[in-house]
């Protein structure tokens, strides 16, 4: 039985998560179709420009997406910190690059005098637009709904275009992140679509490496940064003490190692951000090879995941045995 959402989503246990949405019926709306063999392909962009948006607007990072043929999987950071820190007039315009909502917060943006009862009517407001820009339901709400929308439009077709809610897990540690990060990258590799992780389309690697190699290695130093939406306001648990080059290395032998009826694909020598991650080489490749299936909504080590159980009044969270094969066990 689904988990509620306030059960899933704990900013206590940690900012981050992965999420994922597919399309109905597993249907490629997204991709070639089927059964007509009509080319749906340039709805990624549509879902890559919606994410931006919106990832603009709330106080949320993109640190990883890949948006698939049926599905998308997005790697975020929920920065509650920056949404308090917001003026309510810069809240009341941000939800406005998004939703419509009333003519008096139009009114307000505007510069126009309230009455005593509108000024109340406008707090009220404000304080629930704060809450809800830093909420991750709203987020892909806002993400979701406009796609839905012009795909039946332009198919000329009513009901659902996503299968349901979205699924969402919680990543405990750096460790958890990155892999997470790593595994959502390499979807195309995975699935076939593609050789190397420059040539994923439609993924952040693909983007990352682009301007990694514009600057020509000059950027060797540069840390890791969200791929998108406000980049310019670094989260207080972000993952700017890394490097993009280890993570760029992490990646790529992961793709090798992904690689098919290649003699010799996994290289010998282990990424060392994996030891600095403490997890087991062995058991994260079989966690970005979708062998490792142990993991339900929370990713992360042993102890992680039990600290987790108690923020969230739970006995008992799935997922822990998993977290043993492939995290060591004296990470805390």
């Amino acid at each position: 039985m689904p988990q509620p959402r306030h059960r899933l989503v704990n900013l206590e246990a940690t900012p981050f998560y992965h999420v994922m949405s597919r399309c109905v019926r597993q249907q490629f709306l997204c991709g070639i179709d089927r059964q007509t063999g009509r080319d749906f392909s340039y709805r990624k962009e549509w879902i890559r420009g919606r994410v931006h948006k919106v990832a603009s607007a709330f106080a949320l990072h993109i640190y990883a997406y890949a948006i698939m043929s049926n599905h998308f999987h997005l790697i975020v950071a929920i920065d509650q910190e920056a949404a308090r820190k917001w003026t309510n007039l810069e809240v009341a315009r941000r939800w406005r690059m998004i939703f419509k909502g009333p003519p008096i917060l139009q009114r307000y943006i505007c510069g126009e005098s309230l009455s005593s009862k509108d000024a109340y009517e406008i707090n009220r407001l404000i304080d629930r637009y704060r809450d809800q820009l830093c909420d991750l339901s709203w987020f892909m709400r806002a993400v979701n709904e406009p796609i839905a929308r012009m795909a039946n439009n332009e198919d000329n077709v009513s009901g659902h275009f996503w299968q349901g809610r979205f699924k969402s897990q919680a990543l405990l540690t750096e460790g958890a992140l990155l892999s997470a990060m790593a595994y959502v990258d390499l979807n195309p590799i995975r699935a076939g679509l593609a050789e190397t992780p420059e040539t994923s389309a439609f993924t952040s690697i693909e983007e990352r490496i682009k301007t990694f190699s514009k600057s020509g290695g000059a950027n060797s130093h540069q840390r890791m940064q969200p791929i998108l939406g406000p980049r310019k306001r670094a989260m207080s648990r972000g993952l700017d003490h890394y490097k993009l080059q280890e993570y760029l290395e992490l990646v790529d032998w992961s793709g090798r190692a992904l690689a098919k009826n290649k003699p010799g694909a996994i290289p010998q020598n282990l990424p060392r951000i994996l030891a600095r991650l403490a997890i087991h080489s062995d058991g994260y490749l079989s966690y970005i090879r979708r062998e490792e299936r142990g993991f339900y909504n929370v990713i992360g080590p042993y102890q992680s995941i039990q600290k987790t159980a108690q923020i969230l009044g739970r006995g008992f969270l799935r997922g822990q045995k998993a977290a043993k094969r492939v995290f060591c066990e004296a990470f805390a």
